[in-house]
């Protein structure tokens, strides 16, 4: 499935899961009820702003509703790391935890085959 009709329909089923209609959700969010028909049919793509506003009014994450990440509370793992702080790591430190995270798949790899 592509993105553009993932967030389409995640967009549809979480706003029908918390039993909000298109008119509700669109007061909730601060937006016309027009933008969100348009979002949902995918006629239109919302802004960051109104991303952000519909993840929000949807208890999601915008990396969900993208379809970045199947689970509608969570952020791509290496967003994750790089949000809390990797940056702020020296080379060699960066080095070393990419050797920890590369193992640690390896090992998880093995032990479920």
């Amino acid at each position: 499935m592509k993105n553009d009709s993932l967030f389409c329909s995640r967009m549809i089923s979480t706003r029908k899961k918390l039993k909000l209609s298109q008119e509700q959700l669109a007061k909730n969010a601060k937006m016309a009820p027009a933008a969100i028909s348009h979002f949902e049919t995918g006629a239109r793509k919302p802004s960051f702003d109104n991303l952000r506003r519909l993840a929000d009014v949807l208890s999601v994450t915008a990396d969900y509703l993208l379809g970045r990440t199947a689970d509608p509370h969570g952020f791509v793992e290496a967003d994750a790391a790089l949000r809390h702080g990797i940056n702020a790591l020296s080379q060699e430190q960066k080095d070393f935890a990419m050797e920890v995270i590369q193992s640690l798949g390896k090992k998880n790899l093995a032990s479920s085959s």
